[in-house]
């Protein structure tokens, strides 16, 4: 009787790789070309469309930042049209939390802090804008908001999942040059 063995590899999710040897490049994980120089340059390849980069908490006070003023915005708005006051100091209320969302995100030590805010705003207006939208039956513009604040809220999960996790370290499947 005869056995075999089934081995799988997995790429890494690593982009660039620095050598005392070399350097190896990454297109997002696709494949992997091997640099003899450092003076290099990698070589193009086309066919992978746009390829993100940035982690979630390099995206999260700008992420904060828009959506605050989209609350700012949406509440004064409200306000020069309807004289809601209501509006108002929900617009406001939602723009201070978002921005001190974006500065403790922008710090590492109080980046969970600040998604934690984030989240916690998110839910408030998913569900201020989700009771407005079942009361009202109008679908603007509590349709829209819900679905921003729904956007924002799932945005603001996951920033905080990858912020509080711990790291998981993962091993390298190429060989050293």
């Amino acid at each position: 009787m005869s056995s075999f063995a089934l081995t799988l590899t997995t790429p890494s999710v690593v982009s660039v790789r620095n050598t005392k040897l070399g350097r190896s490049v990454s297109d997002c994980g696709r494949n992997w070309s091997g640099l003899t120089k450092l003076s290099e340059k990698p070589k193009r390849s086309r066919g992978y469309g746009l390829c993100c980069k940035a982690e979630l908490s390099e995206l999260a006070p700008a992420v904060s930042a828009g959506y605050g003023a989209l609350l700012l915005g949406g509440g004064l708005f409200a306000y020069s049209k309807s004289g809601s006051k209501g509006s108002l100091f929900g617009g406001l209320s939602g723009s201070v939390l978002m921005a001190s969302a974006y500065f403790l995100t922008t710090s590492p030590e109080t980046r969970v802090l600040g998604d934690t805010i984030g989240l916690g705003s998110a839910f408030l207006f998913s569900s201020v804008f989700g009771f407005r939208l079942a009361s009202s039956r109008k679908p603007v513009p509590a349709g829209p908001l819900l679905l921003l604040s729904i956007g924002m809220l799932a945005f603001f999960v996951m920033a905080y999942m990858h912020d509080s996790l711990p790291a998981v370290s993962v091993p390298d499947p190429l060989p050293l040059p």
